[in-house]
């Protein structure tokens, strides 16, 4: 997977000469801002997916989820911030220092059950689930 990372911060750039010296060779400016054009669509989508995201979040509050065990559930290792956001629909209660990596964030249910997030630098490495200890009333 890192391997992968590392030939992505080669393969993007070089796919990006590629493409505006393609739409050059064979159609000028005309060509080069139809490959701009693409490139700002498609930050544009990327941008209104945030948007999306955040507005749906900002509804519920910090760190309160649905169902913390089907969370616990879904989750899955480099998952981005974003995404697990968007599947809580709430942003995380922020358990360590703001702008500290690694970065921790707990949501929480009804019933008190947790998930306990760790992010290293916005994607997801570990995460746990806990629940309240059950207090059963003496017979």
């Amino acid at each position: 997977m890192k391997r992968m990372k590392n030939l992505s911060k080669y393969l993007v750039p070089v796919a990006a000469v590629f493409l505006f010296s393609w739409a050059w060779k064979n159609s000028g400016w005309s060509g080069v801002m139809l490959v701009i054009s693409g490139i700002v669509m498609w930050l544009l989508l990327h941008f209104t997916n945030l948007m999306v995201v955040l507005r749906r979040a900002k509804r519920n509050p910090i760190g309160y989820v649905g169902s913390a065990v089907m969370i616990n559930a879904q989750l899955q290792e480099n998952m981005t911030l974003l995404r697990v956001i968007g599947m809580t629909r709430s942003l995380g209660e922020q358990e360590s220092p703001k702008d500290a990596q690694p970065e921790v964030f707990v949501w929480h249910d009804n019933s008190d059950n947790r998930v306990r997030a760790v992010f290293m630098n916005g994607k997801l490495k570990s995460w746990e689930f806990t629940r309240p200890e059950l207090v059963l009333p003496d017979r």
